[in-house]
This record gives structure tokens, C-alpha cells and sequence, in this order.
């Protein structure tokens, strides 16, 4: 949970120097568009950094899963011109991430130049983290630079294997999310909070087990909720819940309950027959569930509680929402609290730190994505340095 100590880019000599930096280039595409550029402009300040200090740049990266074959609509081709485009310069693209073709494009660089290589995974050495593919990746590099905290939950070739290889570095991105991740579970001001919603337990026991020990105060949200109400015998109607794991989540509350961290719980429901734009709606009590009817948001005094527990607090963590909130009128509840942390956050209250695709979403849907302390693009990462584990790309980094 706490970060090790790790190399960071300050007083790095780069000029003249080929630099590999592992960037996310797996950003969302709809018929051959970039959609959501978020990740790409993340990315520009390291490049920029190292590009204006004379290195040579050479982006390495996978995009979605190619299974070590090469797929041509999973290039990165793409993604190298909306980089140049983010940048304002010219962006070179190598066809091949190893042999000939990227050789020739990182033999042709000038100090301050930039490449982008072809998609790592269409080599099955990548996720394998085979060394011979590490040795041929490091070959077109004098410095690595881990700048994609996103992917640094997996042990592949571009991630930690080559991070043995060459003089390794965290990039400005990476940098900063341990910093802010940090500071929201290592070393938090208290009180402090975690929100954790989404559907299923199942995939996030670790989490709620790791958090009970860290947090003073815990607040369970999303479909998620609906197996520890169902779990203490309230009656949740055709809610979505996991009767496999009640026992699961009465060892969570009680282990809660050992360690002084308090538990929220949703008070009252916004229910409905289907989950259905412009379906009718009702509020009811928590126990007071129609049982021919799902929970699909919280409702008021849920709402009005987590405001008050809000008020008090000094540290926020936040993964998954509190409501079913693509679809109208259940965005309700989530927006509602985003907008109330964000403004928490402006006036200086609240170190905030959200992360997970959903939780993404759902606060750039509230209106709120730049508002927050920190918000993580990472998706498996972020939970699984939540659920306290090592995660390799950043372990590989250490000073």
C-alpha cells in the first residue's frame, strides 16, 4: 500500500540519449476513432519533458488483445498521430515494435525527436514476459521510463521485464499517481473514507477486506450493497445480489465492526420495476423493499447521510458508483455526492481520490472529472494497489 522509494526523472541526464517510455496507448475506439483522448493527454507532459531536453522518445505500448498475432485494426497507428496532434510536432510510427522497421525509425531520430512503435502484443513474448523479448525491446533504448501506471499490475515484457535491463525511471504520470495514492491510504490526514460501489463482491472481497483496516469509514454503494442488506436479512426485491457470498460479506462487517471502521449502509432506495429510462419510479425504506421491484439508486437520506459524514472527513477514496447511473433517472444519487465531494475539494476540506473506468465515467458524467484531487484512469491497478497488493511495473522501478 505504501509505494516504495522509486527513481524519478529529476536531475536524469537525457539529451542525446534513445529513451523507451511505456506509455497507455489502450484508449476506447469506434470505427477506427479515438473516442476518449484522456489518456494520450496525460501522457504529453513526460514526453514533452524529455522530447525539450534533447532525448530521443520512443513510445512503447499495446492496445487491446491481439493474443501475439498481428491484427491490423489493432495498430497503433492511430494513436501515434492524435499523440503528435495532442503535442503540435511530428510523430514518427514504426511498423514492428522490434527488428528492422523500428530499428531503422529509432536509428533515424534527432535528439528531441519522437516515435511511436507498433503494438507490443502482437508479439506473444509480451504478456509472457519472455527475457529474449525484453532483451530485443531494450535493444532500442539507453533509458525506460514507466509513464503507464494503468498496466502496471501486469508482469509483461514492456512493464517489468525490461525494467531490469536498462537505468529505469517513473514518468510525471506515474509519479503522480503514487503520489496521490499515497497520500490517500499511506499516509492519509484523518478522518478518512472510502466509497466502494459497482455490482459484485465477488470481485472486490480483497478490497473491502484490505479497506476495513485502513479507513475510519467505509460506505457501500451499487449492487454491490445489496448482498450485504440481503446478507443481514432485509428483503431486497429482484435486486441483483450474490446470495453465494452473504457469509462473505457478514465476516467483512464484522471484521469492520472489530477494527472500529464504520460501515454505511444505503437507508432508502430509489426502486423501480426495470432498469429503463423514463421507467416510474418510487422511494421506499431500506426494509421496505416492493418485492417485485429492484433497488437501482440510493435514495435521499442515504444521500443526506453520506453529506453529513462528508462534513467530517479529510480523505476520500472512491472506486465504483453509487447507483445505476447510465441510464437516467438512477444517476441521481451518484451525481449528487460527486458534486458534493468536488465542491469539498475546491475549498480546500478534502484530499479526494477516485479511479476505475465506471467511477470515471460517472464523475465526468456529474460534471466533476477535474474537480477532484486525483482522479486514476487506471482500472485493475488502482483496485489492486487498493486491495493492498505489489503491483510488478512499479516494484521494478525501485530505488
Amino acid at each position: 500500500m505504501t509505494p516504495a522509494p522509486f527513481h524519478t526523472l529529476d536531475g536524469v541526464a537525457v539529451a542525446g540519449k534513445r529513451v523507451l517510455v511505456r506509455a497507455d496507448l489502450n484508449v476506447p475506439m469506434h470505427d477506427g476513432k479515438i473516442t476518449d483522448m484522456t489518456r494520450i493527454e496525460r501522457l504529453s507532459p513526460t514526453i514533452r519533458e524529455l522530447s525539450e531536453k534533447g532525448a530521443r522518445v520512443i513510445v512503447l505500448s499495446h492496445f487491446d488483445r491481439p493474443k501475439g498475432k498481428r491484427v491490423s485494426s489493432m495498430s497503433l497507428a492511430p494513436m501515434a498521430a492524435a499523440l503528435g496532434e495532442v503535442l503540435h510536432r511530428r510523430v514518427r510510427f514504426a511498423e514492428d515494435c522490434i527488428g528492422p522497421p523500428a530499428e531503422q525509425v529509432v536509428a533515424s531520430l534527432a535528439d528531441g525527436d519522437i516515435a511511436v512503435l507498433e503494438n507490443t502484443r502482437f508479439y506473444r513474448g509480451e504478456e509472457e514476459n519472455d527475457p529474449a523479448f525484453a532483451r530485443r525491446l531494450a535493444a532500442s533504448g539507453d533509458i525506460y521510463v514507466n509513464d503507464a501506471f494503468s498496466v502496471s499490475h501486469r508482469a509483461h515484457a514492456s512493464t517489468e521485464g525490461i525494467a531490469h535491463l536498462l537505468p529505469s525511471y517513473a514518468g510525471r504520470l506515474m509519479q503522480a499517481e503514487l503520489k496521490a495514492l499515497g497520500a490517500a491510504l499511506a499516509t492519509p490526514r484523518h478522518p478518512v473514507a472510502a466509497i466502494v460501489g459497482g455490482v459484485k463482491i465477488s470481485t472486490k472481497l480483497d478490497l473491502l477486506g484490505n479497506l476495513v483496516d485502513r479507513v475510519d469509514v467505509l460506505a457501500i454503494g451499487g449492487a454491490m450493497a445489496n448482498t450485504f442488506l440481503a446478507a443481514q436479512g432485509k428483503s431486497v426485491g429482484r435486486s441483483v445480489q450474490e446470495t453465494e457470498l452473504h457469509t462473505s460479506a457478514l465476516e467483512i462487517l464484522k471484521k469492520a465492526a472489530a477494527v472500529g471502521c464504520t460501515v454505511i449502509l444505503p437507508l432508502d432506495a430509489v426502486t423501480a420495476l426495470e432498469l429503463k429510462e423514463g421507467v416510474r419510479t418510487r422511494i421506499v425504506a431500506i426494509d421496505a423493499v416492493p418485492s417485485d421491484e429492484m433497488i437501482l439508486d440510493i435514495g435521499p437520506r442515504t444521500l443526506a447521510a453520506l453529506e453529513v459524514r462528508l462534513a467530517t472527513l479529510k480523505t476520500l477514496v472512491w472506486n465504483g458508483p453509487l447507483g445505476a447511473f447510465e441510464t437516467p433517472p438512477f444517476d441521481a444519487g451518484t451525481t449528487a455526492f460527486a458534486r458534493a465531494v468536488a465542491a469539498a475539494t475546491q475549498a480546500g476540506a478534502l484530499h479526494s481520490v477516485a479511479g476505475g473506468g465506471d467511477t470515471v465515467s460517472a464523475l465526468r458524467h456529474a460534471g466533476v472529472l477535474e474537480q477532484f484531487s486525483y482522479v486514476s484512469t487506471a482500472g485493475g491497478a488502482f483496485l489492486e494497489w487498493l486491495e493492498g497488493k505489489t503491483l510488478p511495473g512499479v516494484a521494478a522501478l525501485g530505488a
